[in-house]
């Protein structure tokens, strides 16, 4: 599973090297293209539940719930944030424990609205849709209580990247369609069985539960969960507004695997040691939370560096969207040396091209092409 970055270093031992992954693409592919130049699938086999009233509740609520040890980044954020642009349901973030949630491969602090425990007190019905981050404990059992509760509350649960671990041990993927990241799914095929486990999609939804491939992910099933909440027009709005105006679940899942190309930088990178370097992001209040985490996962995922949040002071930011993130670092007092540029804010899910583009011209194509691997992201 995609979890810690050491993790990947297991990666170096592995017995088998099949296939070759294109890590010597010279850049970005279609999906990097300006928001007129693409147009939506006319039509997908996957759709999201549409949102049935419950309760008596005027909106919908969806959670994206974490774990406070380590919590996939790009996971929690992402959809956090293209909800939140939608304005389609009431959102809330949450965390098993109360504290800060600790990120990874970034090493950012995130503070949720309130733990499961509190959300329970304040709803006890349960949230509409509850989304499922990939998270190193994914067999706390509380969590999977959580979750597992949550479905028999009549929530649509959806497991977004390795959050599929979580939401298999719940239990609720027996005899269902799923799908997962590419690395983990030989793994998935064999500890669940009972699960039709899928190829070729980014997302797979099965009733009301839904699982997703790796962490780019997010961004269909997010644009295709805001389609469920108020309609493809709005859906359409919001992907063109944010820069990626399709959510098809379309992806050719062959193209990801382990090849020799992947192992030799992975080696070649992780020998490099002696020349880390630690990359600073500057925010401040109102700082576009999906640019800025889709910028951090992919310098901290390269095995050669890591980004760290710079802010004026140690107070918690709110960004733009409404989630408290703890700055890592403060300018003037220990802050890296090399700074990268603040976060954008027209069209945030292009951040991940240009931060693909600048880790091509740092570090080389490789080490972009291996990025995107790990992000199973196809526009590269």
């Amino acid at each position: 599973m995609r979890k810690v970055m050491l993790y990947w270093m297991m990666l170096l031992l592995a017995p088998f090297a099949s296939g070759t992954a294109n890590l010597a693409h010279a850049g970005p592919a279609s999906e990097a293209s300006a928001p007129a130049a693409a147009a939506p699938a006319a039509a997908r086999a996957d759709r999201l539940p549409a949102y049935q009233p419950r309760f008596g509740r005027t909106r919908p609520i969806v959670a994206v719930v974490g774990e406070n040890y380590y919590t996939e980044l790009t996971d929690y954020v992402v959809p956090y944030g293209i909800v939140a642009e939608s304005g389609a349901a009431d959102l809330v973030a949450l965390a098993t424990k109360p504290g800060p949630i600790r990120m990874f491969p970034a090493p950012m602090n995130v503070i949720p609205d309130e733990t499961t425990a509190q959300f329970d007190q304040r709803v006890p019905e349960g949230a509409d849709y509850v989304i499922v981050p990939a998270v190193h404990r994914d067999s706390d059992p509380a969590l999977l209580a959580w979750v597992a509760e949550q479905a028999k509350k009549g929530a649509t649960i959806i497991g977004v990247c390795d959050g599929v671990w979580v939401v298999a041990r719940a239990g609720l993927l027996e005899g269902r369609r799923a799908t997962g990241h590419w690395y983990s799914m030989n793994d998935l095929r064999k500890k669940f069985a009972d699960t039709r486990w899928v190829d070729g999609k980014r997302y797979v939804a099965d009733g009301k539960v839904v699982t997703t491939t790796g962490v780019t992910a997010t961004i269909p099933v997010s644009l295709a969960l805001v389609e469920a909440l108020a309609g493809r027009e709005r859906a359409l709005q919001v992907g063109e507004r944010l820069g990626r105006p399709a959510w098809s679940s379309e992806i050719a899942s062959d193209r990801f695997n382990l090849g020799l190309p992947a192992m030799a930088t992975i080696a070649t990178n992780y020998v490099s040691f002696w020349s880390h370097e630690d990359f600073g992001i500057p925010i401040a209040p109102g700082v576009d939370e999906i640019a800025l985490v889709l910028e951090a996962d992919a310098y901290s995922t390269t095995f050669r560096s890591t980004a760290y949040t710079v802010a004026a002071n140690r107070e918690p930011v709110r960004t733009r969207r409404g989630l408290t993130i703890v700055p890592d670092r403060v300018a003037g007092v220990d802050a890296p040396t090399r700074m990268l540029s603040a976060p954008i804010t027209r069209y945030p899910l292009h951040a991940l091209d240009a931060s693909l583009n600048a880790i091509s011209s740092e570090f080389g194509k490789r080490t972009a092409a291996w990025v995107a691997l790990q992000m199973q992201y196809p526009g590269y």
